[in-house]
């Protein structure tokens, strides 16, 4: 079953930034674009390269509209716990979301109910809530902060022009493609 056009469910949960504690819900979430960035566990060792990947690029996503939600099962505070303990995990000015419940984790289907975590998944949800663009890896695999904000700019792209599509390792700026009878066979 895919998650595409998946519309997040109603949700609130804990969240630290800018060293305060506060709460998010989906509503918080709606007229903008967002990326779910979930990982394992706080105080392990793929998640802080990752997130501080995130934390460098968090500006670029930003001026794209774009609001950074890293999500974890543990709680606020020990997101804070590691805020102050690490100093890549300092460097993140992104809301950190407390997901003890699993509550996110398991309406995006990333929850491992063996080991209580949730799976190293990233997703992609347009201003209506719903998901775009997903990916589930292994959780010994790191991922790439800049191929996940050029994957959220082509999604922006193709929803504000629904008559074109990115061909691959498209970038803004570059030229799209126009589905056409025309084309069939010649690219």
């Amino acid at each position: 079953m895919t998650l595409l056009q998946h519309e997040l469910t109603d949700f609130k949960v804990n969240a630290f930034q800018n060293n305060e504690f506060h709460e998010v819900t989906k509503e918080d979430v709606l007229g903008h674009w967002s990326l779910f960035f979930f990982y394992p566990a706080d105080f392990t060792f793929v998640c802080p390269t990752e997130l501080e990947d995130l934390a460098e690029n968090y500006a670029k996503f930003k001026e794209i509209g774009c609001e950074v939600y890293s999500v974890s099962c543990d709680t606020h505070f020990v997101h804070k716990a590691w805020h102050d303990a690490n100093e890549k995990i300092a460097k993140i000015q992104y809301p950190m979301l407390a997901d003890p419940t699993a509550l996110l984790a398991r309406d995006l289907d990333t929850y491992n109910e063996a080991d209580g975590m949730a799976e190293r998944g990233d997703f992609i949800v347009n201003p209506e809530g719903k998901v775009v663009a997903y990916e589930v890896i292994s959780s010994n695999v790191g991922r790439n902060a800049e191929e996940l904000l050029r994957r959220v700019q082509a999604s922006q792209f193709v929803y504000e022009h629904g008559d074109q599509v990115c061909p691959a390792n498209w970038t803004p700026g570059e030229e799209t493609i126009e589905p056409s009878l025309d084309l069939v066979g010649q690219l």
